[in-house]
């Protein structure tokens, strides 16, 4: 006859027992793996549901609104193909910068945080290119120390953020005091002079009547959309942003994908360095002033989510190109810079309330900070 075991635990025994962590749903955890696997690419003609594409074509919809204001009200110089086309270059030129650093901002809202340091970044790399124990290293020695001083950077704020547990609104606010602070302790609060022709010489070489600046841009827009459409980080990004902890079961590294993020970000901001010194020839700590509500406004406006999960890099591209016609429109206008900034913030804002009616990206934005410090 056999004997049956009594495996109901006694306190006695069940306090001998090790803890244990909570049970895992195995639906859940499958549902985890299948989303990790099936992350759809956002591109420009397939996002979830097709919206990715609606959302570009509004935008260049926005971006024809534009020029016909700017032919109606300056139909004289709109009149002149040669002028049309200047202009065109001078958008696109503007944009250049900004472009670059708005790719890598992309990336981290992406993958569910925010990053208010890259001006700041900008200005430590450029300062630190333009140094002349740098200078004297010639163009290859300014343009690795800016790309090793932008990664570095960005990566120390992804390790305060995923190991550090510090929320990613206060970690790069905190960089963004520091990085200005050691790049006017570097300087001496002076404008450092680039002294290097070949890196004055990028802002202004053409190549078949196009400025190098826009190619690098264009670069760096092509290198970020395959990074985010066609390899596994980009699926791991998308992941991670729209839900950590759904990725971390389906078994992503997520604070270590965290920390690649922000050193994307960090090397983003190494190149606009490059590129913003060349055109003023120069670098201080005061530069690239502002340069992070550009680049998170770009992103909304471009369809990227607060809470993380969803963007594109062409959409991105378009806000930054839209925020560049605005200003070339209030300037050949003569209208202040004052309203240019209110039509701008007005931007913003419809472009955040919309967000929330379609996806209550505010309050998931929130949610997210508070998980990250959990």
């Amino acid at each position: 006859m056999s004997e049956v075991t009594d495996t109901t635990a006694t306190p006695e025994r069940a306090s001998q027992l090790p803890a244990q962590s909570p049970p895992v749903d195995p639906a859940e955890t499958a549902a985890a793996a299948d989303h990790a696997r099936t992350a759809p690419r956002l591109s420009w003609w397939r996002g979830e549901g097709g919206e990715g594409a609606k959302r570009n074509l509004a935008l260049i919809g926005v971006l024809a609104v534009l020029i016909v204001i700017g032919a109606v009200t300056r139909s004289d110089l709109y009149s002149n193909p040669d002028w049309v086309w200047d202009n065109i270059l001078s958008i696109l030129q503007l944009a250049s910068v900004v472009g670059v650093v708005t790719v890598g901002m992309t990336f981290v809202i992406i993958g569910g945080g925010i990053d208010l340091s890259v001006g700041a970044i900008v200005a430590l790399a450029g300062v630190w290119a333009t140094t002349v124990a740098t200078q004297s290293y010639g163009a290859g020695g300014m343009i690795f120390c800016a790309l090793t001083v932008g990664l570095a950077v960005g990566l120390v704020n992804g390790l305060l953020i995923s190991y550090g547990r510090l929320v990613p609104f206060i970690a790069t606010l905190a960089m963004l005091v520091a990085a200005r602070g050691l790049a006017a302790e570097i300087s001496d609060k002076q404008t450092q002079v680039s002294e290097n022709t070949f890196i004055n010489s990028i802002a202004s070489t053409k190549v078949l009547g196009i400025p190098l600046l826009v190619y690098i841009l264009a670069a760096v827009v092509i290198a970020g959309w395959v990074l985010l459409n066609r390899t596994t980080f980009g699926r791991r990004t998308v992941a991670v942003g729209g839900n950590p902890e759904a990725a971390r079961l389906a078994g992503i590294n997520v604070k270590r994908h965290t920390v690649l993020l922000y050193g994307l970000s960090g090397l983003c901001c190494g190149i606009a360095a490059i590129m913003l010194t060349a055109q003023a020839t120069s670098a201080q700590a005061a530069m690239a002033n502002l340069y992070e509500l550009d680049a998170i406004a770009a992103a909304i406006i471009g369809g990227t989510l607060l809470s993380g999960g969803r963007g594109t890099i062409i959409g991105s591209l378009l806000g930054v190109i839209i925020f560049s016609t605005i200003t070339n429109l209030f300037a050949i206008n003569g209208l202040s810079t004052e309203a240019q900034n209110m039509v701008k913030g007005g931007i913003i804002v419809a472009a955040v309330l919309i967000q929330q009616v379609q996806f209550g990206s505010l309050s998931q934005f929130l949610g997210r900070n508070k998980i990250t410090t959990t």
